[in-house]
């Protein structure tokens, strides 16, 4: 893990602001640990998006604010955006696997993760491992 690529997650997020979050602890402890081993963060639009939407549901609106603040200030987290191409790759998927309870951001996020050859997400979402990748947040104690 060390020096790798880690995309973040809106659970990833979730668990990080949100004080009450049964993973927050240990969100917590692993952002510091992946900042150690000088891991470099992504994050696409769609997540931003989600994030600041959840966070304003469950929070306020100045808990969402703070959050978008935080992601434009940092030099740590690289904004990708959703170009048509990724777009039209994450539609693909998302129909492809309707089997799946797969969200067009969590699509989003894989096709973002394939192309830039990221394996593992600062997530609690199963989904991650169901598409071949890695939550981070799942196999760790709470």
């Amino acid at each position: 893990m060390a020096g790798a690529n880690v995309l973040m997650d809106s659970a990833g997020f979730l668990a990080l602001w949100d004080a009450s979050d049964s993973f927050h602890r240990s969100a917590v402890q692993l952002q510091g640990e992946l900042i150690r081993k000088h891991c470099r963060f992504f994050v696409t639009d769609y997540v931003v998006d989600e994030t600041a939407t959840l966070l304003r549901i469950r929070h306020s609106h100045s808990v969402a604010v703070d959050f978008l603040d935080t992601v434009e200030r940092s030099e740590s987290l690289h904004l990708e955006w959703v170009t048509p191409e990724r777009f039209d790759a994450a539609a693909a998927l998302f129909r492809k696997y309707s089997d799946k309870e797969w969200s067009f951001t969590d699509c989003v996020n894989f096709v973002t993760m394939r192309e830039l050859r990221i394996r593992e997400a600062f997530s609690t979402d199963h989904h991650f491992e169901q598409a071949g990748f890695v939550p981070l947040l799942k196999r760790r104690p709470r």
